[in-house]
C-alpha cells in the first residue's frame, strides 16, 4: 500500500485495488525477515532465549507472508516475490508503514530492538504523531485491506468461489495446511471472504496481540505477541502480566515485563550494512577478494530462496512441495554461510578510521549501530540478485 494506494478513497477501493494493496503486504512481510535475520545471526551462542525468541517471530513472519500469497493466490492474482529487493538502508517499509523508520541490516542492539518494537507497536502503544494513516503501524495497514474486502465482498465471494473450484494449475497455488500456512478452501464453511477476514486478523494478532490490546495472541496458545517478545529481550525479562493487571500504556509499559530475567547475549560487531553493500571497504581491504565471494555466496543463495518461493506459488502444482523443501534447506545454508563465513571477517581498523571519508553521512547510520571502539566484522547484506 503505497502513497499512490493510499491516496485512493476508501469509497474507490475495489478488488483492483485491494489486489495490488496484498502485493504490499506480500513485501512488508518478506522486508522484515533480513531485518530480524541479520539481528539474529549476530549472536554469537545461538541456543538460547533471545535466538528463540527472534527465530519465533521470524517463523511467523513466513507465516504471514504466505497468508498474504494465499489470499492472492485464491483471487486468481499471481504472488509477486521473485524480485522483492530489502533495501538496507533506508527509510520506511512497503505499503507505507512507518516511513520514516530506520531500516538498516545490523547486529541485535537496544537501538536496533527499539525500531523493532516501533514497527510492531500495538495500537494502544502507539504514539499519536504516527496514528495519522500517513504513519500506520502494520494493524492499522491491514486494517485498510479489511475495510476494502468487506466493501467488496460479493465480488470477492464470487472471485474466490470461482478460483478455489477450478482445477489445479488453473490458477496460482495454495501452498500452507499441514506446514503451518493458512489457507483458503471451497470445502471451508466460512465464506472466503471471512476465511480473508480471519488469516489477516491472524497477522495483526500474532505481530501486535489480540484484539482485547493486551500483548497475548489469545488465539494462539496465549503466546506473546511480536511486540512482546521483542520487548521481553529489550528489558531483559519475560512477559508476566502484573495483579492487578493495570491498562496497558506507554507509561505501565514497564510493569508487564518482571517475570524472569533474560541476560543480554554475546552479539558479533558487525558494521550496519551500507548501501553499497561493503563494495567500498572490499576494495581497500587486503582480504577483500576472499569476504566478497563469501558475501556473493550468501546473496546467491538468498536469490534461490526467493525464486522457489514465487516458484511455489507459480509454477506447477505437482512441483509446490518440492520447491518448498529445496527453500528450507536453502534458509538453514544462510545461517552456515552468514555465521561462519562472512561474520569471521573482521574489518581493518584502519578502514573504519576511514568511514566518514568513504560513506559521507551513511557513517553516522553506521555508528549509531555498531560499536565502532571495538573490532568490527562484516554481515550478510541480503542482495537478491533477480531484483
Amino acid at each position: 500500500m503505497d502513497q499512490q494506494l493510499l491516496s485512493v478513497p476508501p469509497q474507490d477501493r475495489d478488488l483492483e485495488w485491494i489486489k495490488a494493496s496484498l502485493q504490499s503486504a506480500v513485501a512488508l512481510e518478506h522486508a522484515t525477515l533480513p531485518l530480524y535475520l541479520s539481528a539474529m545471526f549476530s549472536l554469537e551462542v545461538q541456543n538460547y532465549t533471545t535466538h528463540n525468541l527472534i527465530r519465533s517471530v521470524v517463523m511467523e513472519e513466513m507465516v504471514h507472508m504466505a497468508i498474504g500469497c494465499n489470499i492472492l493466490a485464491a483471487l486468481g492474482e499471481k504472488p509477486s516475490i521473485k524480485k522483492l529487493d530489502p533495501l538496507s538502508p533506508s527509510e520506511g517499509l512497503p505499503g507505507g508503514v512507518e516511513p520514516d523508520l530506520p531500516v538498516v541490516f545490523a547486529q541485535l542492539s537496544k537501538n536496533q530492538l527499539e525500531n523493532f518494537l516501533r514497527l510492531e507497536t500495538p495500537i494502544s502503544l502507539l504514539a499519536a504523531k504516527y496514528k495519522d494513516e500517513k504513519y500506520p503501524s502494520i494493524g492499522a495497514f491491514y486494517s485498510k485491506i479489511k475495510a476494502a474486502i468487506k466493501a467488496n465482498a460479493v465480488e470477492i465471494n464470487a472471485t474466490a468461489q470461482k478460483v478455489l473450484s477450478a482445477s489445479a494449475n488453473t490458477y496460482p497455488n495454495q501452498v500452507g495446511d499441514n506446514i503451518g500456512f493458512t489457507i483458503f478452501s471451497i470445502e471451508d464453511k466460512r465464506t472466503p471472504v471471512q476465511q480473508f477476514l480471519d488469516g489477516i486478523d491472524e497477522i495483526i494478532e500474532q505481530g501486535e496481540g489480540s484484539n482485547a490490546q493486551d500483548l497475548y495472541a489469545q488465539n494462539f496458545d496465549g503466546e506473546g505477541s511480536h511486540y512482546a517478545r521483542f520487548a521481553e529481550i529489550y528489558y531483559g525479562a519475560q512477559l508476566l502480566a502484573p495483579t492487578p493487571e493495570p491498562k496497558l500504556t506507554p507509561e505501565t509499559e514497564t510493569e508487564f515485563f518482571k517475570g524472569h530475567k533474560i541476560p543480554w547475549p554475546n552479539v558479533t560487531n558487525v558494521l550496519a550494512v551500507p548501501r553499497d553493500g561493503y563494495e567500498k571497504l572490499l576494495e581497500l581491504d587486503p582480504e577483500g577478494e576472499a569476504v566478497k565471494r563469501n558475501l556473493n555466496a550468501f546473496d546467491a543463495k538468498y536469490t534461490e530462496i526467493m525464486t522457489d518461493l514465487d516458484l511455489m506459488w507459480n509454477g506447477p502444482a505437482e512441483e509446490s512441495w518440492p520447491r518448498f523443501g529445496k527453500a528450507v534447506a536453502a534458509m538453514t545454508d544462510l545461517r552456515v554461510l552468514s555465521c561462519f563465513n562472512i561474520m569471521r571477517s573482521q574489518i581493518p581498523t584502519n578502514l573504519i578510521a576511514r568511514l566518514t571519508e568513504l560513506y559521507g553521512d551513511e557513517a553516522k547510520i553506521m555508528a549509531h549501530y555498531t560499536d565502532l571502539s571495538a573490532p568490527v566484522f562484516y554481515g550478510p547484506r541480503f542482495i537478491n540478485q533477480n531484483a
